[in-house]
């Protein structure tokens, strides 16, 4: 099969397509013949070193996958011609960019019907990011006002409908160039903070979904008991401290793999409450070309590689 590799860290030319041999599936794993896999930032910060979460090369990095269960081993919640989708074994290697992946079934949910593959691999890991963080984390509903930092973005993008989709008051941060994009997602208010601190424009909210290490800021605005959900600094104790002492709740999201809260999202973008968008598609190898895309801070929503 071909998978995309890396021999060292490095730029997005550290990543090559080579053919290496076909997993086999242990028992309760199901083989996916992998048709799409999601680009995040992670993966990113992993081929560069800057988080060495797989130790030194060689490995594959990707984690999200879309596919067609190959082969189901004995014990496995799926058989084969299954659609299924999900982020194996997240933060260990997963190996994503690859024609096939054996992964445990308990990792991937049935994909969302009214989504092609493409669409799918876009949003395990964003999507489960921002459930954990608002829905798991902060306990959203009705009537709740909620921040969104970075709104235009993988995790953000979900966020905002994730959250509209509970019933809450969604405030969104962007660039002026992507506003229109936050509000066709179902934000309620749409802030630049670009003109002036975010913090002198947002009034009180019940919850802060900070994915741009804004964490500190973001108290100005949080009320008493409000929660404060944090994803570049979920390791940040001296944050926690802050905001506890402020008489706020601290959430830190290191996403895992969930099936039931996938199970929960399909639901949901079966039922066209949730859409994710797709910003460029690229071949298995371009996956250097869809590395320095995201890496440019440019994107709106998501970047797949279409692997079949």
């Amino acid at each position: 099969m071909r998978a995309v590799v890396q021999d060292a860290f490095g730029g997005p030319e550290v990543l090559r397509t080579v053919e290496t041999e076909r997993p086999e599936p242990l028992g309760g794993e199901v083989l996916v013949r992998v048709h799409a896999a999601g680009v995040n930032p992670v993966d990113l910060a992993v081929r560069s070193g800057a988080l060495p979460l797989l130790g030194e090369p060689r490995f594959g990095v990707g984690w999200d996958i879309s596919g067609v269960v190959e082969e189901a081993a004995p014990g496995a919640r799926f058989k084969a011609g299954d659609e299924v989708f999900g982020m194996p074994f997240f933060p260990r290697a997963a190996n994503g960019y690859a024609e096939y992946v054996a992964v445990p079934s308990r990792q991937v949910a049935r994909k969302p019907a009214s989504l092609g593959h493409v669409e799918a691999a876009a949003v395990p890991l964003a999507a489960l990011t921002a459930w954990q963080g608002l829905v798991d984390g902060a306990g959203i509903g009705e009537g709740d006002r909620v921040l969104v930092h970075r709104a235009a973005g993988g995790v953000g993008h979900f966020a905002v409908q994730i959250a509209k989709a509970r019933g809450a008051h969604v405030i969104g941060l962007a660039s002026p160039g992507k506003h229109d994009f936050v509000r066709g997602l179902g934000a309620d208010e749409v802030i630049d903070y670009t003109a002036a601190p975010f913090e002198t424009v947002v009034g009180e909210v019940d919850a802060v979904l900070d994915s741009n290490a804004q964490g500190s800021r973001s108290l100005a605005v949080l009320r008493p008991g409000g929660t404060l959900v944090s994803i570049m600094e979920h390791w940040n104790r001296e944050l926690a401290a802050e905001t506890e002492a402020g008489g706020r709740r601290f959430v830190g999201v290191s996403v895992e793999p969930d099936y039931a809260s996938l199970e929960a999202i399909a639901e949901l973008i079966d039922a066209g409450r949730i859409r994710p968008h797709i910003a460029e598609t690229f071949a298995l190898d371009e996956a250097a070309k869809a590395h320095e895309l995201v890496g440019s801070g440019r994107v709106q929503g998501k970047v797949v590689l279409a692997v079949r």
